[in-house]
């Protein structure tokens, strides 16, 4: 007996199948009669059913359809049963026919629809079925609905927009300073001081005042007490050193910093060694620097601090990974690039990252050849524009510390931007921050954080 198999698949793309009548015993039963070609088929028998498909299909789902196909006709297939129509819909990559028991041989199967016959026909006692025709629709709808390819550095990147995700700075530094004020309440409840630190200010750069008052504002907010002091432009480096000196002795002052940059007739790193290591809240001071170029513990600088912070909190890999860090400061770039090379396991744990410092003097081609293969690229140069879209790796993530005021030609007033052009950027990247709203809230946080470890003494 030859068992036959009719079903209806419509320009749609709705494969019917009808349902038996009456099928009483196993399709692949032992009667002689099935191992028969030639035989007609008795009046009345069963029809082959989903079931018997089933039986070869084990691995079909139960419903099937190929989304993409010109709906040319009705949807509704042409079924013999049509209170039993079943749908198959079709998985994302098809599963071709299994081999079968050598009772199937002389199986045919056979599919019609649109007014074309598509047959597939297997004689053999392997069962091997030809269904070249019938995967045309699927490699369609492959071709339309399977998504792209992740980027190389797993990066997730937006399926509407295919855009970087930008990191909120402000958002993680919200949840910093949670922290940091609820360990400054328990601090205080425990009977301890509550920490303080000191600012000073020397000149009237609108820029470091508008630092100066975000971080007393910040501070305030999270329960540690500030103190600013004004000097004018034309203080002398002596009159600054021994005000140093001065609020290094004074006990309830927990920490100090003095606001960069300062005049050109004051040499930043002579004030900055002059503020004693254990109050040095923005971790410039020499034996700071170099604990942290030792891997020991150490009040690391607020910024370097700030995009470490960042890079963990996102869950940016490190371990491995390539990493250019775009300017070589002693403040900046050169702290971050000890944070990221640093072996994992060592008492200040790193992130484990091969780094490449790049500078000034680095040549534009050469800056694009180590940025186009790095997985993370920091930039810290002060060069608005540094970094464009050709110079980053599919789904790197951009760090960028810039701070630069241009003129804007369509407000005719001076805005702020960072080292990395943005807008083309963040197509292409997998992670970004933007400028403002990035490193700069992160480095306020660090840098109350910071208050707070000098205020418990946890180093010196």
């Amino acid at each position: 007996m030859t068992l036959s198999f009719f079903s209806t698949l419509n320009t749609s793309g709705i494969l019917c199948l009808p349902e038996p009548a009456g099928l009483a015993t196993p399709p692949f039963g032992g009667n002689s009669s099935s191992q028969d070609p030639g035989r007609a088929k008795p009046k009345g028998a069963a029809r082959p059913s989903l079931l018997l498909l089933r039986r070869f299909l084990p691995q079909t789902p139960p419903f099937f359809n190929f989304p993409g196909l010109p709906p040319r006709l009705a949807p509704q297939p042409r079924c013999p049963t049509p209170s039993h129509r079943l749908l198959l819909r079709a998985r994302p990559r098809p599963r071709y026919l299994p081999r079968a028991p050598p009772s199937t041989a002389g199986l045919r199967l056979r599919f019609v629809g649109g007014g074309r016959q598509m047959a597939a026909a297997a004689f053999s006692s392997s069962f091997t079925v030809s269904l070249r025709p019938c995967l045309a629709p699927l490699r369609r709808w492959r071709a339309l609905s399977c998504p792209a390819p992740r980027s190389a550095s797993g990066s997730p990147r937006s399926a509407a927009s295919n855009e970087a995700t930008v990191i909120s700075g402000t958002k993680l530094a919200k949840e910093v300073l949670k922290e940091v004020q609820r360990d400054v309440e328990s601090w205080i409840s425990s009977g301890n001081k509550r920490p303080h630190f000191t600012v000073v200010l020397v000149g009237d750069n609108p820029a470091s005042h508008i630092y100066v008052r975000n971080k007393v504002k910040a501070a305030t907010a999270v329960g540690i007490s500030s103190e600013i002091i004004l000097r004018p432009e034309d203080v002398s480096q002596e009159e600054l050193l021994d005000m140093t000196l001065k609020l290094n002795k004074d006990p309830s002052v927990s920490g100090v910093l003095v606001q960069l940059p300062l005049p050109d007739h004051i040499d930043e790193r002579t004030v900055c060694n002059a503020i004693a290591p254990e109050k040095d809240v923005d971790g410039f001071h020499i034996i700071n620097i170099g604990r942290l170029c030792l891997d020991q513990p150490s009040i690391i600088p607020a910024t370097a601090a700030a995009v470490w912070e960042i890079i963990k909190r996102t869950g940016i890999q490190t371990f491995g990974k390539n990493v250019v860090v775009a300017g070589r400061s002693k403040n900046v770039g050169m702290p971050i690039s000890m944070l990221l090379h640093t072996d994992g396991e060592h008492e200040r744990p790193g992130g484990d990252a091969t780094v490449t410092i790049t500078h000034r003097y680095t040549p534009k081609e050469q800056l694009k050849i180590h940025t186009q293969l790095a997985d993370i690229v920091i930039v810290a140069a002060g060069i608005p524009k540094l970094i464009t879209t050709d110079m980053v790796k599919e789904g790197a993530a951009v760090i960028d510390v810039g701070i630069n005021h241009i003129h804007d030609p369509l407000t005719g007033k001076t805005k702020l931007v960072g080292d990395v052009d943005f807008e083309e950027v963040k197509k292409k990247a997998g992670f970004i921050t933007p400028v403002p709203g990035g490193v700069g809230p992160m480095t306020v946080a660090m840098l109350l954080k910071n208050t707070l470890i000098v205020a418990k003494k946890l180093l010196y």
